[in-house]
């Protein structure tokens, strides 16, 4: 069998740079903002908060993929353009999810990292034609994908040229039901260990709630982490999307000192 190109034996570790940060540096990596981009007005007051925070980067959704067709699914085009606005007004690189290959040459002008969904894991044809661009990638592993399919959708990605991927750990499907997923700390030690990629950890999925997403956010980064994506509002119990584990900017606050206690302990 070829060697898998995401595997340490097979070369150095891999940096990811996006603007002035890198993941799998010392510097853990800070990505905030809501799950669902919903009007210019909250967007500009949020980053103005986030901004001030020392977030790195900005998360939001354009495109959602819901479980129900009724749920609300987001601005599309509409919140692409929001999002590129803010990403130039406040000077903070963009994360956003793309769903179809088709939207990717819309996305490329305006968004800095490319997500690609846990339900996305598995579609190697959108997988394959990130692998084409030069963009960075952010790879969510599947809600029930072993760390093999994980890692070999990454492969489908560098096969085709593309080693800017940052693998996140957002939480799999078992028996418990207590909390929206289970983190799956033992993934986050183990690609460390074991694979030349970056990877960062979304407690916001891993748990889906509110009061326990700092908890599992330094965890996540005890364990290893580069970095956390997290999803934060001014009002998180407005939120159009995922409003039970969006936090506030307080809690936000307290969480990114914490992080930087723990970078100071760890490095």
């Amino acid at each position: 069998m070829k060697t898998l190109l995401v595997d340490k034996k097979s070369g150095a570790p891999i940096r990811v740079k996006v603007g002035k940060y890198t993941f799998g540096e010392n510097e853990k990596i800070i990505i905030s903002g809501p799950c669902a981009v919903e009007s210019y007005d909250i967007m500009i007051n949020l980053c103005k908060e986030l901004k001030a925070l020392g977030v790195h980067m900005l998360r939001g959704g354009a495109f959602k993929p819901r479980t129900s067709p009724y749920d609300f699914q987001g601005l599309k085009h509409e919140g692409v353009k929001i999002l590129s606005e803010m990403g130039k007004i406040y000077d903070m690189p963009i994360v956003t999810e793309v769903m179809d290959a088709r939207d990717i040459e819309e996305l490329l002008p305006h968004v800095d990292v490319l997500q690609v969904g846990s339900r996305n894991m598995y579609n190697y044809t959108l997988l394959k034609e990130l692998g084409k661009v030069k963009k960075p990638i952010l790879l969510k592993r599947g809600m029930s994908a072993t760390l093999n399919e994980w890692l070999n959708a990454a492969e489908y990605i560098m096969s085709e040229g593309n080693e800017n991927i940052i693998l996140c750990e957002r939480g799999i499907r078992t028996y418990e039901t207590a909390t929206r997923n289970t983190m799956d700390i033992n993934a986050i030690a183990y690609i460390k260990e074991n694979c030349r990629l970056p990877i960062i950890v979304d407690p916001s999925h891993g748990v889906g709630i509110r009061s326990l997403v700092p908890r599992v956010a330094l965890g996540g980064i005890a364990t290893g982490g580069d970095g956390i994506i997290i999803e934060s509002h001014i009002m998180p119990d407005n939120a159009l999307s995922d409003s039970k584990q969006t936090i506030d900017m307080d809690t936000l606050k307290t969480l990114i000192e914490k992080v930087k206690q723990l970078e100071s302990i760890i490095y």
